[in-house]
């Protein structure tokens, strides 16, 4: 027999929903990957998830077209190696062997979260995860504060800080490069 619940006890439980949880229809690799990435929704690598699969679906199609079109092929399989490069998702447009081993890991390293730590702006994916949803990051000319951006290769290079934060004052006293006219504003 189980106790009766307290009144504030009956108060928590009433939120939750123990039977439709949301992370126990995804697998241990699933939960694994949203702990690594730092991924807020479990929607968004679903979504990778669907991404990829419908990518490598695309690579095999195109391999497996009859040698009657070969220009066509060729010229499909450029263009998808041109979009994911340019996205980020391949490291090099060869061949479509790299499209067919693609995963929603690939996407989930062009996430801003994750380019600040390659871009040693940040020491961790906590911590970058904190200054993006805080608002210390811009990429180009916009203020971003949802981490699940993804970067592409073009814009990589315009990832820096707000001229307002903190934190890019902090970097630029430890470089010694501070502006006298930085520290009037």
């Amino acid at each position: 027999m189980v106790r009766k619940l307290k009144y504030h006890e009956q108060k928590l439980l009433r939120r939750l929903e123990l039977v439709s949880w949301e992370a126990a229809a995804g697998s241990l690799a699933e939960v694994k990957a949203l702990r690594r990435y730092r991924l807020g929704r479990r929607e968004d690598y679903v979504r990778y998830k669907a991404l990829a699969r419908t990518v490598r679906a695309l690579a095999r199609r195109l391999r497996d077209l009859g040698p009657a079109s070969a220009a066509f092929r060729a010229r499909c399989a450029a263009a998808l190696l041109e979009k994911l490069y340019g996205l980020g998702l391949v490291s090099c447009r060869r061949s479509l062997a790299v499209c067919e081993s693609l995963s929603a890991a690939a996407f989930c390293r062009r996430r801003l979260p994750c380019l600040l730590v390659k871009l040693r702006m940040a020491q961790s994916l906590r911590h970058a995860v904190t200054f993006v949803e805080q608002g210390h990051v811009r990429v180009g000319p916009e203020v971003v504060t949802d981490p699940a951006l993804l970067i592409p290769r073009a814009v990589e290079d315009f990832i820096t800080w707000v001229d307002a934060s903190r934190l890019r004052q902090k970097v630029l006293d430890y470089n010694q490069e501070r502006d006298d006219f930085d520290l009037a504003a």
